[in-house]
Formats: C-alpha cells, structure tokens, sequence
C-alpha cells in the first residue's frame, strides 16, 4: 500500500484493533431470553434500540431494559452486560506496538461505534493488558458514536473529524472492517482501506514504521 500521499489515518475499533465475534454475544444475550428469541444485531445492521443506544440517544440503563422487554429476558444489569461484552475479544500486543510507531510519524484517530458498557470493558483490556489507562491514550483524538451522538457510515461523523482536525480529505486514510462504513467514506474523499481477514493492520503498514 503506498502511503506516501497519506499524513493522517483514522482507524476503527472493533475487527481493527481489537479481535471481535458478534456471535458471541448474540449467542450469550439469547440465553437469558426466557424463551426463543432472535437478537437483530450482526456487522452490517441492527434493530433500533441498538441504533439508539450507539448513538447515545439512550443510557445505559435504557438500553438494558429496551432488551429485557424486547427479547423477554430476565436478567441482571450484571448478566446483561457480561453477555453484551462476550463479542470483545483481545488486542494483539502487536497492534498496540504499531499503533504507538504509527504515531510517531502520522497524525492518528480513532472513530468506532459503540456504547458506553462496551467502551468500559475496551479500557479495562487495555490497563489489564498494557502500561496505558485506555485506548485513547495511542490516538490525537479519539471518537466514540456514543458521546459524539454520530455514527457510522453517516457522512456527518467524518466531515467532523476532518473539520475539527483541519485534515484534507485527500491526504486522510481511513481503515475499517465494514463495507458500508469504507463506501461512505469514499464519497467523502477519504482515502480507504477495507481489512477483510485474514489481513490485519500490522500486514498493511509493516513498510510505514521501518
């Protein structure tokens, strides 16, 4: 990948940085349903409450009893949170290691949709795993759909990072796991990168730290 035209790169979280499995979670929150259920949340789309929730148009506490009375499931905040984290996998040392040369050399961002419970549980990964208090601590800026109250693919949640940062688009690499976010972002401008496993970040810039 030629990265010379390139001084800035946003990254995603989820599949980017930290290994994750949708399906667990989905399988550990339908255990708690007292009867079948199918939860309508995968990569590509969910059902509203979850919209809302990543949006920060609901609390925490909201979430978890739009899901009790969604799904009839009898649970504990607790257990209801252990579940909805089942799909946080790790984070390879690796990627924290090229994340911090990255830094050295680009301006670096991080843009993820998510939620407050996971956001928590993304941090207590990384200050059990590593000498950091949080993620935010690798990146300029980071960008959380929750408390910007955008998301992706929404064009409003790039045109904010590139105004709030001064970034030209041309010059603005963003890496993600999503097809729908990398389309968005190309009718942006953004240059783009779609990390289809098995490749992961630390293939795509082995060449940008040397």
């Amino acid at each position: 990948m030629n990265l010379k035209k390139n001084r800035n790169i946003i990254f995603d979280l989820g599949g980017v940085i930290i290994n994750i499995d949708y399906g667990k979670s989905i399988t550990e929150l339908q255990k708690l349903c007292k009867e079948n259920c199918s939860i309508a949340f995968n990569q590509k789309e969910q059902s509203q409450l979850f919209d809302l929730y990543e949006t920060g148009a609901s609390t925490s506490e909201v979430f978890r009893d739009q899901l009790r009375e969604t799904y009839s499931i009898d649970a504990t905040d607790e257990q209801i949170d252990a579940a909805w984290n089942a799909m946080l996998l790790d984070i390879p040392k690796e990627r924290i290691d090229l994340l911090l040369e990255l830094g050295k050399k680009y301006r670096i961002f991080l843009l993820s949709n998510t939620n407050a419970i996971h956001l928590k549980r993304f941090n207590e990964i990384v200050a059990h795993s590593f000498t950091m208090p949080s993620l935010d601590a690798l990146f300029e800026q980071s960008y959380y759909s929750h408390l910007v109250g955008k998301r992706k693919p929404d064009a409003a949640i790039f045109e904010l990072i590139l105004e709030q940062h001064n970034l030209q688009r041309e010059e603005t690499l963003f890496v993600d796991d999503s097809i729908q976010h990398i389309i968005s972002a190309d009718k942006v401008g953004l240059q783009t990168m779609h990390l289809q496993p098995p490749l992961t970040i630390n293939q795509v810039f082995k060449d940008a730290v040397i």
